[in-house]
């Protein structure tokens, strides 16, 4: 199959308490990106309800970012092969030597504006971000302000962080445009670091995620192609309507069933509700008597839809979620038929990584594209975790950093 990913089955130093995330200027999705709150990978929250056509026809899908991403999911990484928060696809190194910090890269004093912590994704990765900064003796301060979901208060948050004396600046904007002028503005102060979430400007010294939402959706759509028989019945489960990351995930995976000869009997969105979730998938089953596979832009109701299927006294069939513990949990108890792309909570340890190095004169890639590893039969012990509680994400790469598993709510 031209577009298979990774098909797989299986038979302390803290001066605010607040959590935070940082991103820039989207290069590979500059041209989908929506003004509406994100959730990345863990849902989306205060997505427009307003509902927008999707595939090949959407205004998010943008062919030659598609293609650009399938191609870098099957690239191999530059970087330590242990390390995939330091990984690099195909990148073009940008000179820092003007922002070194004088005497060295010591006694920092790093600052991060966080769109907040909304979401248990968002959660994971906070305290991956925490941890790594305990790494780092030469960072002696860590400033960071929630901004609470709220545009406004970001714009502050950033305005207060550029005028402190923050040696570097990671945003993690809440919308894209609205925060555009303020990352702007901060730019001309300090070095600003973007990551997970774009801003229009590219002012930033990097912007830093994981490849994006086609290939994310084309490697759960590609595994139920090749699942699935010609003419099967498929489910989507969509979380919200009208956010970038989400609609590129949906239009890579129409591209694939279109293509395939699958049909898409149900596209309905969830709004990250188990019980919903249950009801849509009953009421297929009522509807079709058969579902053949079930993919999902967002993998955190996938065990409601698994016991839409127990319930009705089905089999379930080949189904997509995501790398959240309590569904890599149901795989392994019910050995389902599955696979798990993932936009993975590691990248939150990146930020911090690429502040020491600008602060050093080092150079680092201008868009920094990290690995989007997918949980497959072969891989899934890797990402499995026993003894981590159910909203935790596999992918976090935390777990040799201090006070792991405790500090992640393990045991």
């Amino acid at each position: 199959m031209s577009r298979a990913l990774h098909p797989g089955r299986r038979g302390g130093k803290t001066r605010l308490a607040a959590p935070f995330a940082v991103l820039m200027a989207a290069a590979l999705l500059s041209s989908c990106t929506s003004d509406v709150p994100q959730d990345d990978e863990g849902g989306a929250p205060a997505a427009s309800k307003q509902s927008r056509s999707t595939g090949t026809q959407s205004k998010f899908f943008d062919p030659a970012a598609y293609e650009r991403q399938l191609t870098l999911a099957r690239e191999t990484p530059q970087g330590p092969a242990d390390k995939p928060w330091e990984q690099m696809l195909d990148p073009q190194m940008t000179d820092t030597s003007k922002f070194a910090k004088a005497g060295g890269a010591k006694d920092i004093h790093l600052c991060f504006s966080n769109a907040g912590v909304f979401n248990p994704w968002r959660q994971v990765g906070l305290k991956s971000m925490k941890a790594e900064v305990k790494l780092h003796d030469q960072i002696t301060d860590f400033t960071v302000l929630d901004a609470q979901g709220k545009d406004d208060k970001q714009i502050s948050d950033i305005q207060e962080l550029s005028n402190q004396d923050c040696d570097a600046l990671i945003v993690s904007p809440n919308t894209t445009a609205t925060l555009t002028p303020a990352v702007q503005e901060a730019c001309g102060k300090l070095p600003v670091i973007v990551f997970d979430r774009g801003v229009e400007t590219d002012c930033g010294v990097t912007f830093i995620s994981p490849i994006g939402g086609y290939a994310y959706g084309a490697a759960a759509a590609d595994f139920l192609v090749d699942e699935v028989d010609k003419g099967g019945k498929i489910v989507a489960l969509r979380i919200s309507p009208g956010v970038d990351v989400l609609e590129t995930r949906w239009a890579a995976a129409e591209k694939a069933f279109d293509e395939a000869g699958l049909t898409v009997a149900e596209a309905k969105f969830t709004d990250g509700d188990p019980s919903k979730t249950k009801s849509i998938v009953s009421d297929a089953l009522a509807r079709h008597g058969t579902i053949d596979g079930v993919w999902m832009d967002s993998g955190a109701t996938a065990v409601a839809a698994v016991e839409a299927f127990e319930d009705a006294g089905k089999d379930i069939p080949p189904i997509t979620g995501e790398d959240q513990q309590d569904f890599l949990q149901a795989w392994k108890d019910k050995d389902l038929t599955a696979v798990a792309p993932t936009y993975p909570t590691f990248q939150w340890r990146t930020p911090v990584i690429a502040a020491l190095r600008i602060l050093g004169g080092q150079e680092v890639p201008k868009t920094w594209t990290l690995p989007q590893p997918v949980v497959t039969e072969d891989n899934f012990e890797a990402y499995y975790k026993k003894g981590m509680p159910p909203l935790h994400y596999g992918a976090c790469g935390c777990e040799k950093l201090p006070g792991y598993p405790g500090d992640w709510g393990g045991k």
